[in-house]
């Protein structure tokens, strides 16, 4: 299994844990919530779910609404599938989020995890989110002994361009500063007393969950939209 698969499957796990749905809410949910599957298509989607049925950790059953109702005879079209989560499935997802390994704080992967953390527990979360930082911390040093050797044989704009991808990470960091300071003193991030952030919508801010590819370089495209 790719990893990218991997981070979909736990996903669509997470989301049909919350209720069942079609594959036109799931794919809905994807691209609205969790900004790592902004681009991807039907042809990403239903392969992993037919994969979940098989390994018996969803089911497929008909849908119910009178949209659903109507759709068969209209014109030969099908009523569509609604996914439900199983125990198994159950059981497999909550497995799946108590896992801190080393996929847990890579870009795409964490961005899937961090959505999922109100059903995560607070140790878990704490792991999570040190590891982050610490793969963040590696990142900084690594990308600032890469800049003191090369700063002398890049143009301006080039050396800008590396700046503006450290400051994005070193701003990630002190987000991650905050949500574990937060998390040690027992608190949740809408429980009583906490003010919710002021949300900067800059790549990489604090309270913007990270995008692939925003920490640092270009984006890596994912599958193309259909």
């Amino acid at each position: 299994m790719s990893r990218r698969s991997g981070i979909l499957e736990f996903a669509v796990l997470g989301l049909l844990r919350e209720s069942p749905m079609h594959g036109y809410e799931l794919r809905k949910r994807l691209n609205t919530s969790l900004g790592v599957f902004r681009a991807f298509s039907y042809g990403t989607l239903y392969p992993c779910l037919k994969t979940l049925v098989a390994n018996g950790w969803l089911i497929e059953e008909p849908g119910h609404t009178t949209e659903d109702a109507l759709a068969a005879p209209l014109a030969g079209r099908r009523a569509k599938i609604v996914y439900r989560l199983t125990a198994e499935g159950k059981e497999h997802f909550e497995e799946l989020l108590s896992q801190t390994g080393p996929d847990a704080y890579e870009d795409e992967h964490f961005a899937a995890r961090f959505a999922f953390f109100g059903q995560t527990s607070r140790d878990v979360r704490m792991r999570v989110l040190e590891g982050r930082r610490s793969r963040l911390e590696e990142r900084l040093d690594k990308m600032s002994a890469s800049l003191a050797r090369t700063r002398e044989r890049l143009d301006d704009y080039t050396l800008e361009l590396q700046r503006h991808g450290m400051e994005s990470v070193e701003r990630e960091v002190r987000w991650l500063n905050e949500l574990i300071e937060s998390e040690r003193a027992g608190r949740d991030l809408k429980g009583p007393g906490h003010e919710e952030p002021t949300r900067d919508t800059t790549e990489g801010a604090p309270g913007v969950l990270p995008r692939p590819g925003d920490t640092p370089g270009p984006d890596t495209p994912g599958d193309t939209a259909t």
